[in-house]
């Protein structure tokens, strides 16, 4: 029996000794892979193409072996200034005779950046080059940037439609009290709503005039950019009377958006591809179907390196939720984007730039990116703000300490105000016969306590600090734009504004995008026009990233068997995408109310799908295996 435990204690070592050999062949293969130079890119005579897979986002996120491995960090995204710079290049490269945009597997774009890569494709058509696009079902995002394309293909099964703006967000108000819970809120400002789902069972008239106001700005700037793009496109038709519109192509979404002229040809993508093949060529190595002469996005990316030459500007991007901790790039850790600004003491820098792309968030975390803001100011370093999307709430008090504040018509800013809700759950214990007691020496002993209630004198101190808060927003903002107090309550109280009328009302400075900042940085550190470029801190994605993306930009030819895993993108497709947002949104929300720590700065009309047109947002992240933890033990 001793010999037969012997035996099998040596056969279970030489199993594990073999499976760690195993794992160490893996990962020393892919540091080797990793560390090889790979060959210089070629760029073919032909098209250039933009697989619009996935989202565009402002920062990409770093990619570490747990994530990938779950999948949560493996979810294709594309930097919108990557398809800016290959747009406004195509239109100079003389090997680029047009450009193709698919998209087959678009999930979204905030409307800041979907308005400014139309206007690179205006610069391509201008350049006398014609640019096609290629989708199944074009929803606002999609069409806002293929209205400009000069000629627009849909799927015989997909459709292209008027989606409008805004929709419903779920209030918890009677679920709460119905399970005893009591949500303590502690905020300032009539119109700051994001507390609002937690404490009601509907919108409250203040939050309904507020939102009807921004996302009608939005929806009619976005209408506007259609209709200059594409005058003959029927929206008001479509917007107005949608059933009818529909029934009249007999249920054919394909047909229905042919007719309003919201696209120009209906074909598959083999038929789309001969197409192209007539106007750039065809690939005599590409034997499918519809093959023509191109090179993809990423291909062109890495042959044309953007310039390195002149003097730095520095880019320090802030997007997604501002947190205390050091989470990103993709998401804006507070503490990792300090030591970012901090670094530019390091370096020879002209100026810095602060791209701001974000709801907003911990109000600790907003102030000490503030503070190192200030720091960089304080060495006679030129800052600009550039507002993307949204830069709300949080996101406009790492704003303020900006020398000129640069944003769109489009972008979402404002919201100055602030909150804190906790939740409580001493009724609900009390139901289950579990109360409190103890002896206190002050009212504060003990408190906030979750689980047995608050007393009066904390709910009191912590509304006071709350206070104590919106005034100090609103007197940083009160300097920064250099306006009294009264004057900033007048346009805060935690209402939302889009780019236009914050601009009217003095919360922004000048319309235009990161290069009209970056000009004007170069300016303000009397650079010559020619005479310096962007360097972007901290957006090293990371080597693992690196190598994911390059076999997904080499798999654009995929195999027949990945396209059919794809998720069909028909209505019913984006019907399913739609729940899983939902979905994903109710727990966002109850995690926003159990985890969030102290005063936060959050923006409501920023998130979920009230404004259709705000950044796209991340999944969240699924739960780490047993396994996860052990690889990422033996990567180190």
């Amino acid at each position: 029996m001793a010999f037969a435990k012997l035996v099998w204690r040596l056969l279970v070592g030489i199993k594990d000794a073999l499976v760690l050999l195993a794992m160490l062949a893996f990962f020393g293969g892919l540091y080797a892979a990793m560390s090889v130079r790979p060959a210089l890119p070629q760029v073919k005579e032909g098209a250039l193409v933009i697989d619009f897979k996935g989202a565009i986002v402002e920062e990409l996120p770093k990619a570490d072996l747990e994530s990938l491995l779950s999948g949560d960090g493996d979810t294709p995204q594309l930097r919108e200034r990557d398809v800016l710079r290959a747009l406004k290049g195509a239109a100079k490269d003389s090997k680029i005779k047009a450009v193709v945009l698919d998209f087959s597997k678009f999930s979204g774009a905030g409307f800041v950046h979907a308005s400014e890569i139309g206007a690179a494709i205006d610069e391509v058509r201008a350049a006398k080059k014609p640019v096609l696009a290629f989708g199944a079902m074009y929803d606002n995002a999609g069409l806002l940037i293929a209205s400009h394309a000069s000629e627009i293909w849909v799927d015989p099964l997909g459709g292209a439609y008027v989606e409008g703006m805004g929709g419903q967000r779920l209030y918890y108000g009677k679920l709460l009290e119905k399970l005893k819970i009591t949500a303590h809120v502690f905020r300032v400002g009539t119109y700051k709503d994001y507390v609002e789902p937690y404490l009601r069972d509907g919108m409250s008239d203040p939050s309904r005039e507020a939102n009807k106001a921004l996302l009608g700005a939005i929806f009619g700037q976005w209408r506007d950019n259609i209709v200059k793009a594409r005058p003959k496109a029927q929206v008001d038709k479509v917007a107005a009377d949608p059933v009818g519109w529909f029934k009249a192509a007999g249920g054919d979404a394909a047909k229905a958006a042919l007719n309003a002229g919201l696209v120009d040809k209906i074909g598959n993508h083999a038929e789309f591809g001969a197409a192209a093949a007539k106007i750039v060529g065809k690939d005599s190595q590409d034997t499918q179907p519809g093959g023509y002469s191109h090179t993809p996005m990423g291909t062109w990316l890495a042959a044309n390196p953007a310039s390195t030459d002149g003097k730095a500007i520095g880019v320090v991007t802030i997007a997604g939720a501002i947190t205390d901790g050091t989470a990103g790039p993709g998401s804006a850790g507070g503490e990792r984007i300090v030591k970012l600004i901090d670094s530019a003491e390091k370096k020879d820098l002209a100026a810095l730039v602060i791209r701001v792309d974000s709801p907003g968030g911990s109000v600790v975390g907003s102030e000490a990116i503030r503070a190192a803001i200030l720091r960089q100011k304080a060495r006679g370093l030129p800052v600009v703000i550039s507002m993307a999307n949204m830069a709300a709430s949080g996101g406009y008090w790492v704003s303020t300490p900006g020398s000129r504040i640069f944003a769109e018509p489009g972008t979402i800013t404002g919201s100055i105000g602030i909150f804190a809700v906790i939740p409580s759950f001493e009724r609900v214990l009390a139901d289950w016969g579990v109360k409190g007691d103890g002896v206190r020496t002050g009212p504060l002993a003990g408190q906030p306590d979750v689980l047995t209630g608050f007393t009066p004198e904390i709910e009191q101190v912590l509304q006071a600090n709350i206070e104590a808060g919106y005034s100090r927003f609103i007197n940083l903002v009160a300097q920064s734009r250099h306006k009294t107090p009264a004057q900033v309550d007048t346009i805060a109280q935690g209402r939302v504004w889009d780019g236009g009328t914050a601009r009217q009302i003095g919360l922004v400075d000048q319309f235009g995008g990161l290069d009209d900042a970056l000009a004007y940085a170069a300016k303000e550190a009397k650079l010559d026009p020619d005479g310096w470029h962007a360097a972007f801190l901290g957006e090293d994605a990371g080597t693992l990233r690196q190598v994911v993306d390059q076999f997904r930009q080499n798999g654009d030819d995929a195999s027949e068997e990945e396209e059919d895993s794809a998720m069909g993108h028909d209505w019913a497709g984006m019907i399913a995408m739609r729940q899983r947002q939902q979905l994903g949104m109710a727990i966002s929300d109850t995690l926003h109310m159990l985890g969030s720590g102290g005063a936060q700065a959050y923006c409501l009309e920023c998130m979920g799908n009230t404004s259709a047109l705000a950044s796209p947002r991340p999944a969240v992240a699924g739960q780490q295996g047993w396994m996860l933890k052990i690889l990422r033990w033996i990567a180190g």
